[in-house]
């Protein structure tokens, strides 16, 4: 179905629902301010309506006047607008949400499946839990299988997250750290370390440690966070305030450690 074909048809359907609503001094601005056009198009589009015969002007308190043509059309433009609205609102019911997730075992479409998040990544099994849905096809164990239905809530607690602060270049870089420091926060388990900065590539680099991201590092933390996944974060002089702003608009606890060598009391 096809609905305004041609260039300037719904401008014009709009204009002349706004005449036919046959308000007392109605004015071509305010018609303009209330389709989010000009004053200029609405002339011209109200003197091709008036050249089609759809309204007539006359003096008075309402300038303008639709015709029995004009209303003609808004019923017709106005019923096809419907019927195409209907069209699209009944494809659209056809699609469904589907979620992708790894499958624990061998599963079946239509098998009801419990959902849990291990280490940032979704798994669907036959094991109750509070998060669930529905296998949409055929799946083996390990792959990645599509889910509809979702329902429940997965428990889920957001990871912590550690921030270093190194020293700039002009404070010695990576050699005016407290490497002892570093040795004892990286004691605890963290699932997912990032960098910013050349002198945090330099850190990582001298632990032997593979950053899992350095670019866009404060959304990547806070993606990972929110998956429940504790994280450490390299960061130098005052890069680290983009990080801490981020974690605090989406409420997300961080720790801030110094490690600067000048600093083994902090």
């Amino acid at each position: 179905m096809s609905v305004f074909k041609k260039k300037g048809e719904l401008t014009q359907f709009q204009i002349l629902a706004e005449i036919a609503k046959n308000e007392p001094h109605l004015r071509q601005k305010d018609i303009a301010k209330k389709l989010g056009i000009t004053v200029q198009a609405v002339s011209e589009n109200i003197k091709n309506l008036v050249d089609e015969g759809y309204v007539e002007t006359k003096m008075g308190r309402s300038r303008y006047k639709i015709t029995k043509r004009g209303i003609d059309k808004v019923k017709m433009d106005a019923g096809d607008l419907k019927r195409f609205a209907d069209e699209v609102l009944n494809i659209m019911s056809t699609y469904k949400s589907i979620w992708p997730a790894i499958a624990r075992e061998d599963l079946k479409a239509g098998d009801q499946v419990g959902l849990i998040m291990e280490n940032g990544t979704l798994y669907a099994g036959k094991n109750e839990s509070s998060a669930y849905a529905e296998v949409l096809y055929d799946a083996y164990k390990g792959e990645d299988v599509a889910l509809i239905k979702l329902g429940g809530t997965i428990d889920l607690e957001p990871g912590e997250v550690t921030i270093l602060v190194l020293p700039t270049i002009n404070q010695g870089g990576s050699r005016s750290i407290d490497y002892g420091k570093i040795e004892n926060i990286l004691k605890k388990d963290f699932e997912k370390v990032g960098i910013m900065g050349t002198v945090s590539r330099a850190v990582v680099d001298k632990l032997n440690i593979k950053p899992d991201f350095e670019f866009a590092t404060p959304h990547a933390t806070v993606a990972a966070s929110k998956r429940g996944l504790n994280i450490l974060v390299f960061t130098v002089g005052k890069m680290n305030r983009s990080i801490t702003r981020k974690l605090d608009e989406n409420g997300i606890e961080y720790k801030l450690y110094d490690v600067f060598r000048e600093n083994l009391d902090s």
